[in-house]
This record gives structure tokens, sequence and C-alpha cells, in this order.
């Protein structure tokens, strides 16, 4: 990430997957947030200010541009303009929505297939669709209980299940490695923060992305329990036990965990630090709730914070980290391996 930014821009836009998607890669995705905070820029612009350790600087201007994301003058100066995100991002979205979409559709019509054509005893594989809460969630909870060595999940609305899980710590205890990345929607339920700090103190690898396409559970990538729908009132998930499709699934998780942010232990949080040496009490988790696309109010509710002593904070966190804006906050911030 790039410390050297215009403002008004975010410091995680939380699109990675979704630029993946289109053959945009994380450096290409760093250079389109510098184009939005300059608004024009040249390619010895984008070579001078991001750390692109000898990328091609034009060639990702070129993959930008022909995403529709940003426009080149027709002047000789070779300069870049952004186009409205509201317009472009949006459009990109809604394209690659409208794949998953199609893809999510076409889920339980070839599990029927699957199902009548494939001998699962002699594979080693199968697939069931279920579309009963309780059975939803007791195969979740069997997914706990049958984990030996790792365990993925993504966390979001809807549940079948009540929030809070008394088969984890359990199951963190016997040494198994639990990785959760919680959608940013999760935090407007009061107390999830702290919920998913305490996890993350007790051995969870948890990370926050703007947004999930839908629920997921893996065991030790040979079982996973999927969403195919999110109606809260009819709810419908795939089980899936080995193969090739279990193998996408945990590419999936790994691509969506990379382009996640970091959840702080409570633990790992106290005390404070001088400004030079690194991050004080709790500045941790403010940045990694700045970064997740969280609401003012949410992230001040979660801190236990007023909004005026949340803006005061933040303000000071900008300052330490010599940044205008978030931006540049969180650039500053994985630069010093704040976050």
């Amino acid at each position: 990430m790039t410390a050297e930014a215009g403002s008004g821009v975010d410091p995680d836009s939380g699109f990675g997957a979704g630029f993946d998607a289109v053959g945009i890669d994380d450096d290409t995705r760093l250079v389109y947030r510098y184009v939005l905070a300059q608004g024009t820029v040249r390619v010895d612009d984008v070579v001078r200010d991001v750390p692109l350790e000898g990328t091609d600087a034009a060639g990702m201007l070129a993959r930008l541009r022909a995403a529709g994301l940003i426009n080149r003058t027709s002047g000789g100066e070779g300069e870049y303009t952004a186009v409205d995100p509201r317009i472009a991002l949006r459009a990109l979205t809604e394209r690659t929505e409208t794949h998953l979409d199609r893809i999510r559709a076409a889920i339980p019509d070839l599990a029927d297939l699957f199902e009548q054509t494939a001998d699962a005893g002699e594979s080693g594989a199968g697939v069931h669709v279920i579309d009963d809460p309780a059975l939803i969630g007791a195969w979740y909870t069997r997914l706990e209980h049958e984990v030996t060595g790792e365990f993925m999940a993504f966390d979001r609305p809807p549940y079948v299940l009540a929030g809070e899980n008394p088969v984890e710590p359990l199951v963190l205890e016997r040494g198994v490695l639990w990785r959760a990345v919680y959608a940013a929607e999760v935090l407007d339920r009061p107390g999830a923060w702290a919920e998913m700090r305490y996890a993350a103190s007790k051995g969870e690898r948890a990370r926050i992305a703007r947004t999930l396409p839908t629920k997921l559970a893996i065991a030790d990538r040979r079982t996973a329990l999927v969403s195919s729908t999110l109606d809260p009132h009819r709810p419908t998930a795939i089980v899936v036990e080995g193969g090739p499709l279990v193998d996408l699934l945990c590419a999936a998780f790994e691509a969506v965990w990379a382009d996640s942010i970091e959840v702080p232990a409570t633990d790992s949080l106290e005390g404070a630090a001088p400004p030079d040496r690194g991050p004080g009490k709790d500045d941790r988790a403010l940045l990694a709730l700045l970064g997740s696309g969280a609401k003012d109010e949410t992230i001040a509710r979660e801190l236990g914070l007023s909004e005026r002593t949340l803006r005061r904070r933040s303000a000071d966190l900008l300052r330490r980290l010599g940044a205008a804006n978030r931006f540049q906050a969180g650039a500053q911030a994985v630069r010093r391996g704040w976050i």
C-alpha cells in the first residue's frame, strides 16, 4: 500500500477478490487507489509514488483502463484520469455478481445430477443438498467435532445457530488451526467485535472482509459446507465431501483470506508503546476497524468511545503515522507492520 497519495481514499477498498476475478492483482489495485486519490496521473507519477518493486506501472494502468476504471486523455502527456467509481465499480461489481449468481443458482441442479450419476462409494466424494436449518446447523457442528487439523470459515448473516459457539474453544484446545473471515456487516450486531477479539485471544486466526459471497465451513480441506442461498427463512446449503469441488472452495477461501484485515487479539493490545516504536493500546483494533469499512458509529460503539473521542483518536493516529487521511494511514501501518 502506497504512502504517497492524495486525500479522500479509504485505506482498503475491499474489492480485492472482485479485481482478482477480472485479472487485476493487488499491485494494480494499489495503482487504482492512487489514481482515485490524485485525480490525474502519469506513468512517471506512479513509478515515483507507488512502491511496486519494479513491476510494470504502464501495464497496470492499461489493465485498469481495459476494465473501464480509468480513462486516458487524448493529449501527448500520457495522462490517466479516474472514472467515477460510483459508476465504474458498480458496473464491475454487477458483472461479477451476475456470474456468481449464475453459478450459485446452478449448484442445486448440478448437485442433483452428480448424485444421480456418481458412485460416491467408489469415487470417495459426495454432494448433498440440505434445506432444513436444523440439519445445516447439525452439519456445521459435525464438522467442528470431526476436524483434526484445520478449520476454515466464512462468517456472515443470516445464522441458523446461536451467536455463541461453545464447540470452538474445545476444538482450539485440540490444537486445530481455526481461520475465520468475517463480513463487515457482522459488526452491526452489538458485541460482535469483542467476541471476535476474544476468539482471537483463544487461538482463532480471524480477519474481516468488506463483503463475503456466501457462508462456508471447511474441515481438514476434505469436507465443506457452503450456503447456496442466503434467505433467512429458507436457507439451503451444500455439503461436499472430497474431490475437486472442495479444492476449489479452499482456493476461494485463501483468496479472500489474503485480501482481508486481521482482527487483533485482546491480549495483544495490553500496554502502550512509544509512538516511534509501534502501536499503542487499541491502535491495531482501531486500524482494523477503520480498514474494515465499518461505520464510525459502529467503530465507536465497539471500542466503547463517543464519536467525538473516536474522531480525536483517529486524528491522533494519523498524526503519529504522518498520514493526511485513512488511505495514507493504512499504507503507513502496513509498511510499519502494524497491521
